[in-house]
């Protein structure tokens, strides 16, 4: 019998790769979480602002779309790694965890790096022609850094691709270590 508190059961191969990647988006999203208290804050003025001063402000209600898009944007790989993705699992919910792990792999594989990387070379162009012209607000009074909204599509995408990595290396790392340890013990959560 092995002893719990004593035993240190060896790290499968590519586990160091999943624990920086998830904690980079974990970072990430934690941080950026607190944007939404800000966006509220900023709603609350506008509102306010309007209501009982009749002052509006372009740059103030384009701060709140520049930090909704931060938000969503740049949370997309925390969302996934949190497990906050849509997923239709009619099958998926009766599967066993190790096939389960297959669908993962095989999803992250062929649908969601293909995707997260698309995003990052689809939109490169797009982003280099709006710093190369200093791109500001079409409206008056807007925010003259549409450049660095614009630069919030190839960043999500990298952060997703880490993210799909990170997805792909736990679901090999269940299929292959877990699945093949004879003791029970030896099944950790990754």
């Amino acid at each position: 019998m092995i002893n719990k508190t004593t035993y240190n059961a060896p790290k499968p191969p590519g586990n160091a790769v999943v624990a920086l990647i998830d904690n980079i988006n974990l970072g990430v999203g934690r941080t950026l979480a607190w944007l939404t208290l800000l966006m509220v804050l900023l709603v609350a003025l506008v509102v306010l602002m309007r209501t009982f001063f009749g002052v509006g402000s372009i740059a103030l209600q384009e701060s709140v779309t520049y930090l909704h898009a931060t938000v969503l944007m740049l949370c997309l790989g925390y969302n996934l790694q949190q497990g906050g993705h849509v997923r239709v699992d009619v099958f998926y919910g009766r599967l066993p965890a190790v096939r389960k792990a297959w669908v993962n792999a095989l999803g992250s594989v062929v649908f969601l790096l293909p995707f997260a990387l698309f995003l990052v070379f689809a939109s490169i162009n797009f982003v280099t022609k709006s710093w190369a012209i200093g791109e500001t607000s079409a409206d008056p009074g807007g925010l003259p850094v549409v450049y660095l909204l614009k630069t919030l599509i190839p960043l999500s995408g990298i952060l997703l691709a880490l993210q799909a990595v990170s997805e792909i290396f736990r679901s090999l790392i269940k299929i292959t270590w877990q699945h093949n340890t004879a003791s029970p013990e030896n099944n950790h959560q990754l």
